[in-house]
């Protein structure tokens, strides 16, 4: 089992990065908040998972041991493989998914791309006891404010085709996008908007 990953960055993407360690560079699937917070040619550290098919190896990263934790958490769900488990993570912060978790937040859940009412329940049901018995208060799990951003083109274009390969339309994401560039005091940075589009759409 490959645990982490460290090395430097040699290839970013809009759902993965690739990570040299050892002189073999590894692809790693995440989320696209991680994915763009690497920088090619800097050295950065992933928490992993390695998910062994019999026609594949696919690794998974996060960018701590909570993201990696609840990621796995939510495969133990029947119908919840490592793809949905990722878009549950690109769409909500792990204490976000708890809180909507806990609290049994359907209209939170069905917000990720694959998750419907039958499943979002599914989850609730399967997940609220096990996240409660941890000690877990749902009033102390914040979800962050809905933030403002603003970006070039080049970086709305990128968010833009990030929120597409995570299941929203061209309409959606362009909605959600011009809602959070016309907000005063934005970020420019390709993470900062995809959160705050993120935050938008799940609304």
């Amino acid at each position: 089992m490959i645990a982490s990953v460290r090395g430097p960055v040699r290839h970013v993407g809009l759902d993965h990065l690739v990570v040299e360690v050892g002189g073999v560079g590894l692809l790693v699937h995440t989320t696209p908040a991680t994915a763009a917070d690497g920088r090619t040619g800097e050295e950065i550290t992933l928490e992993t998972t390695l998910v062994v098919r019999e026609e594949s190896l696919t690794l998974y990263g996060f960018a701590g041991a909570d993201a990696k934790a609840l990621f796995e958490q939510v495969q133990t769900v029947s119908g919840v493989g490592p793809r949905l488990a990722l878009a549950m993570l690109s769409v909500h912060a792990p204490d976000a998914l708890r809180a909507a978790l806990a609290r049994g937040d359907l209209a939170a859940l069905t917000k990720v791309p694959g998750i419907g009412k039958k499943s979002a329940e599914r989850l609730v049901l399967e997940l609220k006891d096990k996240i409660l018995a941890v000690g877990v208060d749902p009033a102390e799990l914040s979800v962050a404010p809905a933030g403002a951003a603003g970006a070039e083109d080049a970086v709305v274009g990128q968010v833009r085709a990030a929120l597409e390969g995570l299941g929203w339309n061209t309409r959606q994401a362009d909605a959600a996008l011009a809602t959070v560039t016309s907000a005063p005091d934005a970020p420019t940075d390709v993470a900062a908007v995809l959160r705050a589009a993120l935050r938008e759409l799940g609304r």
